[in-house]
């Protein structure tokens, strides 16, 4: 299970045909939110990790029973995120305090790049590796934030609550099934994500080149309607990474894929709250 970032691509087809490194066996129960869906990742054949448990006496679990040990769960998802984002605040909290210079934050947002990546293109999650991006990510969002909010003051704190109202509202939704994430639901959402980076891409390319704010898709009338985009698909990325983690506690992933379901809300909240802290500052610099 990779996380469905706009940024970094999810898991793709495993070299034994399944998706997700994983081929599923058992279906839930009918009349389950999981139940005829096809194309989700834990749900082909063969899945080991969603064979039916087995219970003390050696009868066999029924679906929806507790699940055993090294099987992902809400609990060991939900800890291994606060531990992610509890490094990024602390680190983040450290550079604003030190105010750290942002060529500092530059570099950590280079070396955090080169990290995430690595762990993308992983089979197999590596804790201290995703540890290690939200240690120097953090750095770089405390020097970013102080940077920016001398400028534009009480952009920081803006940013992080309407970085938290975006997740309460998205998570809501989702549990009301007002968002339903289906196929046709993902595919435009990565379509719409891969053409909006790259646009971004061709604005700082044209940028570095030409100098200025390139295309102006980051300043101005159009700075705000790329940083509502930009926001919007940071959104819809939760829904797919909540996704992600309901078919995974559903379909018996494996333990350790909560720490790639943490990676993942990460990397989407880092995205939601830099959307944010820009389009404040645009906003406050009108």
């Amino acid at each position: 299970m990779r996380s469905s970032n706009p940024v970094f691509t999810r898991r793709g087809f495993s070299r034994d045909g399944g998706y997700a490194g994983f081929n599923a066996g058992p279906q839930p129960q009918t009349g389950t939110p999981y139940a005829g869906s096809p194309n989700n990742p834990y749900a082909q054949p063969g899945n080991p990790y969603a064979q039916p448990q087995v219970g003390p006496d050696g009868s066999m679990m029924p679906p929806g029973a507790p699940a055993g040990a090294g099987v992902m769960t809400i609990d060991s998802v939900v800890q291994r995120t606060a531990i992610t984002l509890g490094t990024v605040v602390a680190t983040a909290a450290v550079a604003w305090i030190m105010d750290l210079p942002l060529g500092i934050g530059i570099l950590c947002a280079l070396v955090g790049m080169g990290l995430a990546l690595w762990q993308s293109f992983k089979r197999e999650p590596s804790p201290a590796l995703i540890l290690s991006y939200a240690a120097v990510e953090g750095v770089f969002l405390g020097v970013i934030s102080n940077y920016i909010n001398q400028f534009a003051p009480g952009a920081a704190m803006q940013a992080v609550l309407g970085t938290m109202a975006v997740f309460a509202g998205v998570l809501f939704m989702y549990k009301q099934r007002i968002i339903r994430v289906n196929a046709r639901f993902t595919k435009f959402v990565m379509a719409a994500a891969i053409g909006f980076v790259l646009l971004m891409a061709v604005n700082m390319i044209v940028a570095l080149i030409g100098g200025g704010d390139g295309l102006g898709l980051r300043s101005g009338g159009l700075g705000i309607l790329f940083g509502v985009i930009g926001i919007i698909l940071g959104a819809c990325f939760l829904a797919l990474d909540f996704k992600m983690v309901e078919d995974g506690v559903a379909y018996g992933a494996p333990e350790k894929e909560a720490w790639l379901a943490a990676f993942g809300l990460t990397l989407t909240l880092v995205w939601i709250y830099l959307e944010f802290l820009r389009l404040i500052a645009i906003l406050q610099g009108d």
